[in-house]
């Protein structure tokens, strides 16, 4: 299915709840809406299943004009973030519902093999009542997976829930949607499931789409500080700087060799770093600034380390389990190679070279 917004926007009232956008989604791939709360990503996912319509702009589906056309007359799979399922049937019965409508065969091997990759073969015999909310939500993801529609909506479906269950299911619907014929749209607001799933990413926040490309693409060269700061978790550390003639000058002092395009202002520039890039031990050729520990939070198989430095207040992410006295003296390492250069409107001016980046490691 290939799905385009043409120039479409939403108000509900004197409120505008989404603002003029177009958008092509990439046929058979997964886009994923990547947005904080309100950013209008369900707004969006309303519009494209038909649920609503938009105030301006038109829906197309392979070229046909579809923005009037109700949901009930478009072969769509929606998951929410509140689950709904058939409360009278069993999660078996649940899950064969749409595989029972287009006549296949094979149903009960089918239905086994969706409910064991989102762990809930062993539940295939009670009512959704009887089960937890996760548990629920999973059979609502199974449910939609087994429809087979050529568009795939997923708003936030991990959502409720927990953290080692959602990191297990991320893979699995790599996967399925990788083996899948739809195409796939799943909101989020939380980079790293974004970079998980890859496909392509259109970046939201309140009500416009700030960009649209490969997530890798997105993710290496945000367009804008608003992009960066909506792509990084934890946030992309941002510090006033000017330009010099060999690139640029934070305020604490520092300065980097970047070539910066011609015509760009001299003052107001914003250099970003991603916590990933800070080290703790230097390599040949960083630039090094020192701190104070503020905190350090072990998180997974990460350690994220708050310092207070002359460039103002950094986080860094290192891999593996670290200890740090809160107060202590703490040297921070960057290579020049990995900075980003914002201009005085916060447009992306340098971005570092894909070698650079694939040379991190802390």
């Amino acid at each position: 299915m290939q799905l385009a917004l043409d120039s479409i926007s939403k108000k509900v009232g004197p409120q505008t709840w989404l603002y003029d956008m177009s958008l092509a989604l990439h046929s058979g791939a997964v886009t994923v809406l990547l947005g904080a709360t309100q950013a209008g990503k369900t707004s969006l996912m309303r519009i494209m299943a038909g649920l609503d319509t938009p105030t301006a702009g038109r829906v197309t589906v392979d070229g046909v004009d579809v923005t009037g056309t109700p949901v009930r007359e478009r072969n769509v799979a929606m998951v929410y973030q509140q689950f709904i399922n058939y409360p009278s049937m069993k999660v078996a019965a649940n899950i064969a519902s749409p595989l029972k409508l287009r006549g296949e065969k094979n149903i009960d091997a089918r239905v086994r093999e969706i409910a064991s990759r989102l762990h809930i073969d062993m539940f295939l015999d009670r009512y959704p009542a009887e089960l937890s909310g996760g548990q629920q939500q999973r059979v609502a993801l199974a449910r939609a997976l087994a429809k087979g529609a050529p568009l795939m909506l997923l708003d936030e479906p991990l959502v409720n829930l927990d953290y080692k269950l959602r990191e297990e299911l991320r893979e699995e619907l790599t996967q399925l949607f990788a083996a899948g014929q739809s195409t796939v749209v799943y909101a989020t607001t939380e980079p790293g499931e974004a970079l998980l799933l890859g496909g392509y990413t259109a970046v939201l926040d309140e009500g416009e789409l700030l960009q649209y490309g490969p997530t890798a693409e997105v993710f290496h060269a945000p367009n804008s500080l608003r992009v960066a700061r909506a792509f990084s978790d934890p946030p992309m550390n941002l510090m006033a700087a000017s330009a010099t003639a060999q690139g640029v000058r934070l305020q604490g002092g520092a300065e980097f060799a970047v070539p910066l395009p011609q015509g760009l202002a001299a003052a107001g520039l914003t250099v970003g770093v991603r916590a990933s890039a800070l080290r703790v031990h230097a390599r040949p050729g960083d630039v090094s600034v020192g701190g104070v520990v503020e905190l350090a939070e072990i998180s997974g198989s990460d350690t994220f380390v708050h310092a207070s430095t002359p460039w103002g207040d950094l986080v860094a992410q290192l891999t593996g389990v670290h200890y740090f006295e809160l107060g202590a003296a703490v040297t921070l390492h960057l290579d020049p190679a990995q900075v980003y250069v914002f201009g005085a409107d916060g447009r992306l001016a340098w971005a570092p070279a894909a070698r650079h980046l694939a040379q991190g490691g802390r």
